[in-house]
């Protein structure tokens, strides 16, 4: 069994977009939601409009708006400012991250040094005579608008908002195409799985089936020179921050992360225990379903590793979700709000475009804490910590807007005398406990043709960092 030679390295370039509930997942959101938040508020009112103050006059990111020096100097390439202040008001459009003063401050160094490797990824696929024709490029905008529920127009206003140039994106999507069109000629036609190859990987995932597996997401960031692990630590110990921030790992992956597996969020799929290097292995361990690590040093850099699902030991006897709620306060659950309160006599629209306002909230916050940043950040708006509540206190509305929810989830946006409001349940699900199922030969073919051009692609990259002659500013 050869690997076709056209076969995708990458799996999908999808840079912006992920299914609400894959993100939710890893504490999450959908990466949209703020600026479009923000561009319902605009539609609102002039007073709401500035309920995001970052992103308005006052952005950090307009910084310097009116210079275009260089950044950096790659080979004969060069990086401007604009080039670097563009991608990172991308970075900030599409994370969901607020654009602080402190967090431009800690992206700026990691956006450049992206930037600079993209420079070496394009010089080399053009090296290479290859090509990236605008239709390819369409096709994966396309992909991105159909993931996020948008028409293209949609999503160059939520671009504009953040002053992204719709360019901007393009010339991410082209880089990332032409970088896996030079992996994919490079070592395409080395890389051989057979089947025997499958049937022994197999076997010895068969004498794993005792163990435990999981579901992983990484972040992976490279050390090519010794002197540099200080530095590349703090950067990924800026990214964990971001995260646990909100910032959605899938999203932080596809712009950070130095393996192939970033066009995929950082998925790597399933692995058992003692799979991977003992380093990221002890920190699996210690990892519950939807948390992540703290940067984790292994051989060539530093990991952070989000943990979707655990499955347990094939044959492990599951516990009984309803004996598990019958410890639960029965009658009782902890609660957070949000209202947006109305004026008296609100217009149709007004009313309309508040309750979309709060729809984006509700899609993108995964906890109570999130909920409350979410309000802060939005003028207007009022947040409550009702702490445990008895059910049979609330109003009906309340309780039928509850009875629609699980554990950790928020409610629909509902009109109640007070305006509108958020309900969310401050309680966690109980983890989703699953027994290990043997994988089908296809998906261990394709696991070990990704593990092996991971490993081809980040020495790729290495060595031509170490060739390249580059000049920060």
């Amino acid at each position: 069994m050869k690997t076709p030679t056209k076969r995708s390295v990458l799996v999908r370039l999808a840079l912006i977009a992920l299914p609400a509930a894959a993100l939710l997942a890893l504490g999450g959101a959908p990466i949209l939601a703020r600026t479009a938040a923000r561009t319902q508020l605009a539609k609102t009112d002039p007073a709401p409009a500035k309920a995001d103050d970052a992103a308005q006059g006052d952005n950090p990111l307009m910084a310097g708006e009116d210079t275009d020096g260089v950044a950096a100097v790659v080979n004969d390439q060069v990086v401007t400012e604009y080039d670097l202040r563009q991608r990172l008001a991308l970075v900030v459009a599409t994370s969901g991250m607020q654009p602080t003063p402190d967090t431009i401050k800690r992206l700026r160094p990691q956006v450049l040094d992206q930037l600079k490797t993209e420079k070496l990824e394009l010089e080399e696929a053009q090296r290479k005579n290859i090509t990236v024709s605008p239709n390819e490029v369409d096709k994966e905008i396309d992909g991105i608008v159909k993931d996020n529920h948008l028409t293209l127009d949609g999503l160059k206003e939520i671009l504009a908002k953040d002053n992204v140039a719709f360019e901007t994106l393009r010339a991410q999507i082209a880089v990332q195409l032409a970088w896996q069109k030079a992996i994919e000629d490079e070592y395409g036609d080395r890389i051989n799985i057979t089947d025997q190859d499958v049937s022994e990987e197999l076997q010895r995932i068969a004498q794993g089936a005792d163990k435990p597996h999981f579901l992983v997401s990484e972040i992976f960031l490279a050390i090519d020179n010794p002197d540099q692990a200080d530095v590349i630590l703090k950067n990924a110990n800026d990214l964990e921050a971001q995260i646990r921030d909100g910032a959605p790992f899938a999203s932080i992956a596809r712009q950070f992360s130095q393996s192939p597996s970033a066009a995929g969020g950082g998925d790597i799929g399933w692995v058992n225990d003692g799979q991977l290097a003992p380093e990221l292995n002890d920190a699996l361990e210690k990892l519950t379903p939807g948390s992540i690590s703290p940067p984790v040093r292994a051989a060539g850099g530093y990991y952070i590793l989000a943990l979707r699902e655990r499955q347990e030991p094939q044959g492990t006897k599951l516990p009984d979700p309803a004996a598990a709620r019958s410890q639960e306060r029965p009658g009782y659950l902890p609660l957070a709000r949000m209202l947006f309160p109305l004026p008296p006599k609100a217009p149709p629209t007004y009313i309309q475009n508040a309750t979309k306002i709060a729809d984006m909230v509700r899609s993108r916050i995964a906890s109570c804490p999130q909920l409350q940043k979410m309000a802060s950040a939005i003028k207007g708006s009022v947040f409550m910590n009702l702490g445990d509540m008895k059910l049979s206190d609330l109003s009906k509305q309340m309780q039928d807007a509850l009875a629609k929810t699980q554990p950790g989830e928020p409610t629909e946006p509902f009109i109640s005398p007070a305006g509108i409001e958020v309900i969310a349940r401050c309680d966690k699900a109980a983890p989703k406990v699953t027994a290990f199922v043997m994988p089908t030969r296809q998906q261990v073919e394709q696991q070990l043709f990704q593990k092996q051009i991971s490993m081809l692609a980040r020495q790729y990259i290495r060595d031509l960092r170490r060739e390249a002659n580059v000049e920060t500013r």
